[in-house]
């Protein structure tokens, strides 16, 4: 595995999860503090470590010890390099899409579908209303003995 596939596979990683993703929102806004950016996720202070490990282990997240203070930045090159390689094959599938769009509506020009005919159910000739048949309930099911 080359070196830039292994970073993609770390960032893909760290994208994964939901409370990863919602740290990079808020440090999008700006640096903050560790306890400032656990706070809204309700978990312990080592479970969230454990996703900023992550976040840091993928170069997406760098940390500054300030006194007794840790505070946290986001580091956007690593999601530029996968919005990259997303990019990519989003073009690749986009220009697949289109062929097939276009095959399609050739398709189409070339043999049509038949149009189904328009019809209508006829109305009942009689002017009474027929009750509908009561139903019974079936029998009790086997039950199961403790």
């Amino acid at each position: 595995m080359q070196a830039d596939e292994a970073v993609l596979d770390q960032v893909f990683w760290a994208l994964s999860d939901a409370t990863r993703r919602d740290v990079l929102q808020q440090l999008g806004k700006g640096g903050a503090t560790v306890t400032e950016l656990a706070q809204p996720h309700g978990m312990s202070l080592p479970g969230f470590m454990k996703h900023l490990r992550v976040l840091e282990d993928a170069g997406l997240v760098t940390r500054v010890k300030e006194g007794r203070v840790v505070r946290c930045e986001l580091a956007a090159k690593p999601m530029q390099e996968a919005a990259m390689w997303l990019a990519h094959y989003e073009k690749f599938w986009n220009e697949r899409l289109d062929a097939l769009g276009r095959y399609l509506y050739h398709e189409e020009e070339v043999n049509p579908w038949p149009r189904a005919p328009h019809t209508t159910s006829p109305a009942s000739a009689s002017p009474g209303t027929t009750a509908s048949r009561q139903r019974k309930s079936g029998g009790r099911g086997p039950n199961r003995k403790r």
